[in-house]
């Protein structure tokens, strides 16, 4: 059996732990240079950088999931 930790097991944290990490570097060191400063994620701010910042977590989330049916 699994170990779980608040009723999710270890993988899913890690699976989830993984995208933050991978998504929020893309995002600072790939796009945000890029991006008009409106997307731009500003500290302690709920912005549209925000929003920009967690649909890459989701998409990079999305990946490994899809790569972990494989």
């Amino acid at each position: 059996m699994q170990g779980k930790f608040l009723g999710i097991t270890v993988r899913r944290w890690v699976e989830y732990t993984a995208a933050i990490l991978i998504g929020n570097a893309i995002y600072y060191f790939s796009l945000a240079p890029h991006l008009p400063q409106a997307l731009r994620h500003r500290e302690f701010l709920l912005d549209w950088g925000s929003a920009v910042d967690f649909v890459v977590c989701l998409a990079v989330y999305g990946l490994i999931r899809l790569g972990s049916n494989l």
